[in-house]
């Protein structure tokens, strides 16, 4: 999907924040990760009404 790479790179940002003590690394992974979400949703809802325009034709 859109926004998975930007979850993989966020997690891995957040846990390498996480271990390293660096909160700013963590904080940047968190919203990364958001954004991934964020993109995941978007595509979900233009999926969504991609369908009922889609299932709209065919009637």
């Amino acid at each position: 999907m859109a926004g998975e790479a930007d979850k993989v790179k966020g997690g891995a940002k957040e846990a390498a924040g996480k271990v390293t003590g660096n909160d700013r690394m963590e904080a940047e992974g968190k919203t990364e990760k958001a954004k991934g979400e964020a993109k995941n949703a978007a595509h979900d809802v233009k999926q969504g009404a991609k369908g009922a325009a889609d299932s709209l034709k065919k009637d």
